[in-house]
């Protein structure tokens, strides 16, 4: 492969941002300097001007669910869709997820790399456990041998069987993962309370019922359950999707008591509340978590520009319109929404328009945080000589509309339609080689690696 040079670009870090030059030779960056001569490089090296754009690491999407086979369909995109849509939204590496099949993590996390083969841009995996039982200690440690760092553990769904029921067992997981020095996320919901509000519920069952159906003080409650035991190890932990007020206050209280809990969120729980899920679209804002109220909206905005969120993902799981619309009764609507390509774009306008938020500070929520805390970092997550050449060029002004027509999911629809947003991607490197230029699509099936975290 050819040097490239990328020339006369403002390079935004989390640390710092200053005009530089960048020398990429193969898969890794060789060189950052003020000037690099192109003069100097051999024949056929290839020069990209980059002048007037900032020059990003790659977008990190934390949370995702390409091709996720779920209620007897399976969702709108692809690994080779989503890795092109990835592509358009500067986005060089996803964290998916591996369902556990009850007999071997091991198994579950080997099934779901191969299923994953197609993918044009790299990856890791969070592992699911779903139950504990004899020899899960060894489990885990294969899975650790495996390159997999991260668990998902839910509070919820005990009714397709993913609860881990009983506290001590779930306690059990939680200690050995501690001392194996892997991540546990959780998706906070009470699943206990979430029964009794649907034992008692009077109501119907339209979309926006969801949100009644499982309040804000469900996710509180659970984070509060999982908070606790954690204090009781001494260990961190991970809440995915933070939805609400009342669950931020439930990290607040936590942290307050020594507990080390790191938060992501979204940007539909950001900038997306419960009204939407009224009309003939409400289906189409149907997932779990529910949207919330705008002053949820506004507390999580406000613990965004405070320091208090560590990530920003998109729990990117899209169906169709006609997926989402076979149903308007809340309980059997297919869950989750599109949100890979639109995650900068919509934190760059929210930072821009805030004028609280550096684009230092996006570079870190959407790059360098995701790769530290699940062990990408330096090879993702970072300019840095050595580091991946995984290089977004970014035009920080650039005004356009998301909408079904700008976009690229197979969904065929936006959750974000008619929004207005300040920020493009021009070009997309993946360790090297253009994957998106000018608008085009270059990704190729099966170039995507699967990341072995490290710990």
């Amino acid at each position: 492969m050819s040097l490239l040079l990328i020339k006369n670009g403002l390079i935004v870090d989390t640390e710092w941002t200053r005009h530089s030059d960048i020398l990429v030779d193969g898969a890794k960056i060789v060189r950052i300097a003020p000037h690099i001569d192109e003069s100097k490089l051999p024949l056929g090296s290839n020069v990209i001007h980059a002048d007037g754009l900032c020059v990003l690491p790659g977008i990190i999407d934390a949370h995702t669910h390409y091709h996720l086979v779920s209620r007897g369909t399976v969702t709108a995109d692809s690994f080779e869709e989503g890795s092109k849509l990835a592509a358009y939204g500067g986005v060089t590496t996803v964290v998916d997820f591996a369902d556990d099949n009850k007999s071997s993590l091991l198994d579950s996390l080997s099934a779901r790399r191969k299923e994953m083969s197609p993918m044009a841009i790299d990856y890791a995996l969070h592992q699911g456990v779903y139950s504990y039982r004899e020899g899960i200690e060894d489990e885990l440690a294969e899975l650790k041998a495996a390159g997999c760092g991260t668990l998902k553990i839910f509070t919820t769904y005990r009714d397709v069987g993913y609860l881990v029921e009983k506290r001590e067992e779930l306690k059990a997981i939680f200690s050995a993962a501690h001392e194996l020095g892997l991540m546990v996320t959780i998706h906070c919901e009470d699943d206990k309370l979430i029964e009794e509000i649907g034992r008692s519920w009077k109501g119907g069952y339209a979309p926006i019922d969801h949100a009644s159906l499982r309040p804000s003080e469900v996710e509180a409650a659970a984070i509060r359950y999982v908070g606790g035991i954690a204090e009781e190890i001494g260990m961190s932990i991970y809440v995915v999707h933070l939805s609400s007020k009342a669950g931020l206050e439930a990290v607040r209280e936590l942290r307050a008591r020594g507990v080390t809990v790191n938060v992501e969120t979204t940007p539909h729980y950001l900038f997306l509340d419960k009204s939407r899920l009224e009309g003939p679209d409400g289906p189409l804002y149907v997932m779990t978590p529910p949207l919330r109220t705008k002053e949820d909206n506004e507390a999580l905005q406000e613990a965004l520009l405070e320091g208090e969120i560590q990530v920003v993902a998109t729990d990117h799981c899209s169906f169709t319109r006609e997926q989402k619309l076979s149903s308007d009764d809340c309980r059997t609507i297919y869950p989750g929404i599109p949100g890979t390509e639109e995650l900068l774009p919509l934190i760059n306008t929210f930072a821009h328009t805030s004028g609280k938020l550096s684009l230092s500070q996006v570079v870190n929520l959407l790059s360098t945080s995701p790769a530290k805390l699940f062990g990408l970092y330096p090879e993702k997550g970072v300019l840095r000589e050595g580091s991946d050449a995984d290089i977004v060029l970014f035009h920080p002004e650039w005004s356009w509309t998301l909408s079904a027509d700008t976009l690229h999911s197979a969904a065929g629809y936006t959750a974000y339609e008619g929004f207005p947003v300040t920020g493009k991607v021009v070009m997309t490197y993946l360790r090297g080689r253009l994957i998106m230029g000018d608008g085009i699509y270059l990704g190729i099936k099966g170039d995507g690696k699967f990341i072995r975290v490290k710990r």
